[in-house]
């Protein structure tokens, strides 16, 4: 366990860093290792003497170095394993690394590529990182949490592995996505990596063909479920309040029935959040108020097609609602603004099987009895497109190429500019592509993705396409409420983490712009969120910081950037 002493001046900002670490113990630990940057005093006063090269290095010349060695690499795979061992050795030049070319590293580190290195976990493993908690482990946790937990954790990423993106149960291997989150919290929002923690329940897996693996590194069992898994998450979030009353517990990529019982169960209980509900629910909610300012049609006018509802598709519908109540609907109105469409096809109420999440938005029987359709049993995306003429579409299935071309034509032929988001992540499992998309629509559709996506030239003319990329909100959501130590993290705060993002989009100065910024800028929208968030935790009485503590002192106190502090020895 790493103990570690920051001093901050009186604005907040990093000034030094104190530690007993010496010799290889200092150069093993991934967050103080300076590599060839430790200056010749740090040499003498660390008894790094002779185990390092002669020449010193700034951490450009190191970063330079490093990029040469990424590009090197001939998969994106591979450049995901060498990126992911550079933060295992040195994590501010990786940090500095990334942040130089985050455009470009992003979709390496995150979606789409961190799908495969989830796949490839137990083959590509080398070294630990983050916390792995086994159902075999029931009667230790708060024992395994004592030996191994910082007192100054403020954020975990915890995950079980069953949801992972779009290719589902992956075990043990969801700790890459764990890693993957907190890393974008930390290029993200500048939250710093000493306070951050990733999180493996480890239920076992349904994926046979992961428990036939011989290399699997997991439970080998069928996944736990029902009240064993209940009580063992109960186990584990009584153990981490005890522990750390005040961290924020991030869930990820949780089965989807397991992932809205979990949200709803602990959410006034202590301070959390599910990324795949909230964090996609906010990020998409940015994305309609921005579409929304561009097709010209008021809010509360639009009818909404969500194309797979599963965790996406329901967060998604939940925060809509949530914004639509707040600007006068009730909640059952709000509700009918929503055709939801998953493996049944449209959802009624004649389907026995809604889960608790979708039951709220399964349209009246009597409602279909009108429509014109093949058959009644199974309504397809077209025949809804046709019958509802919808102005939003919405992709989170999963499912490639699901938005066809007639689809796509008819939705354009009823309204004059389409809102049309495919969401689904990786990009291979996108419901279309942006190009597809606007010559589809003669270039009328406004159009958000999931996936990174190179800009598409249409008419002669360059268009840079937005990223509806969950990571434009839980960094900055999750930066305001640790920032103010806040109890919980309402509605109100995440409608107002949409707004702001929003208020960040290109559209308000130019209506042919991308709904949403650059990832180079995600900094700014970040800061901007977390500025806001925070703002409401103090207003809505859930901040228990001191109150004459500003908000901007507040986010500068837990901030940090990658760059090489100075050290001092702590005497033992």
């Amino acid at each position: 366990m790493l103990e570690l002493n920051i001093l901050r001046d009186d604005t907040g900002k990093i000034s030094s860093l104190v530690t007993c670490l010496q010799d290889y113990d200092l150069l093993h630990t991934a967050l103080l290792n300076k590599g060839s940057a430790f200056t010749q005093a740090e040499r003498q006063t660390f008894l790094l003497a002779g185990l390092l090269p002669h020449n010193i290095e700034t951490l450009e010349q190191q970063s330079a170095r490093a990029y040469l060695q990424y590009q090197n690499q001939p998969t994106n795979l591979s450049k995901n394993i060498y990126l992911n061992w550079l933060h295992d050795h040195n994590e501010t030049l990786f940090y500095r690394l990334v942040t130089d070319h985050l455009e470009q590293m992003l979709p390496i580190i995150y979606t789409p590529t961190i799908s495969q290195a989830v796949e490839y976990f137990s083959l590509e493993y080398r070294n630990p990182r983050g916390l792995y908690i086994s159902y075999t482990d029931q009667k230790h946790i708060e024992k395994i949490l004592d030996q191994q937990l910082s007192p100054h954790i403020s954020l975990m990423v915890v995950t079980d592995g069953e949801g992972v993106l779009g290719i589902g149960d992956q075990g043990i291997g969801g700790m890459c996505i764990a890693n993957s989150k907190l890393m974008v919290y930390i290029l993200g929002a500048g939250v710093h990596p000493y306070y951050t923690l990733p999180v493996q329940l480890d239920m076992g897996t349904n994926n046979q063909q992961l428990l036939n693996d011989p290399r699997y590194l997991g439970w080998r069992h069928e996944r736990i479920s029902g009240q064993a898994y209940d009580d063992f998450i109960e186990q584990f979030v009584q153990a981490v309040k005890k522990k750390l009353p005040h961290v924020f517990l991030h869930w990820e990529d949780l089965g989807r029935d397991n992932a809205r019982r979990i949200l709803e169960r602990y959410q006034n209980q202590l301070l959390t959040m599910n990324g795949d509900i909230q964090g996609t629910g906010s990020t998409t909610v940015a994305c309609v108020l921005a579409g929304t300012k561009v097709a010209n049609i008021p809010l509360t006018d639009h009818r909404i097609v969500i194309f797979g509802a599963g965790t996406a598709g329901i967060g998604i519908a939940d925060e809509l609602t949530s914004l639509f109540q707040y600007h006068g609907l009730s909640a059952e109105i709000a509700r009918t603004k929503f055709w939801l469409i998953d493996k049944p096809g449209l959802l009624t109420t004649a389907i026995p099987t809604l889960s608790p999440g979708q039951k709220p938005y399964a349209r009246q029987i009597e409602e279909i009895q009108r429509w014109q359709v093949k058959n009644p049993s199974f309504i397809s995306l077209e025949e809804v497109i046709h019958n509802i003429k919808p102005t939003i579409l919405i992709g989170c299935s999963a499912v490639a190429s699901a938005f066809t071309q007639a689809s796509i034509t008819a939705m354009a032929t009823y309204v004059e500019r389409p809102i049309i988001m495919p969401l689904s992540n990786p990009t291979h499992k996108s419901e279309a592509t942006p190009e597809e998309l606007l010559h589809w629509t003669e270039g009328k559709a406004i159009i958000a993705i999931g996936g990174p996506f190179p800009d598409v030239t249409y008419k002669q003319r360059r268009i840079r396409i937005a990223q509806s990329n969950n990571a434009f909100a839980f960094p900055g959501i999750g930066l305001g409420v640790m920032a103010v130590k806040a109890n919980k993290l309402t509605n109100d705060m995440m409608r107002i983490a949409a707004q702001a993002l929003n208020e960040s989009s290109p559209v308000h100065q130019d209506k042919n712009a991308p709904l949403l910024p650059k990832i180079s800028e995600i900094q700014l929208a970040s800061h901007r969120i977390a500025h806001a968030v925070a703002t409401e935790a103090r207003q809505a009485g859930c901040a228990q910081i001191d109150p004459s503590i500003t908000i901007d002192t507040a986010i500068q106190q837990i901030s940090w950037e990658p760059k090489y502090y100075p050290y001092r020895l702590k005497k033992e």
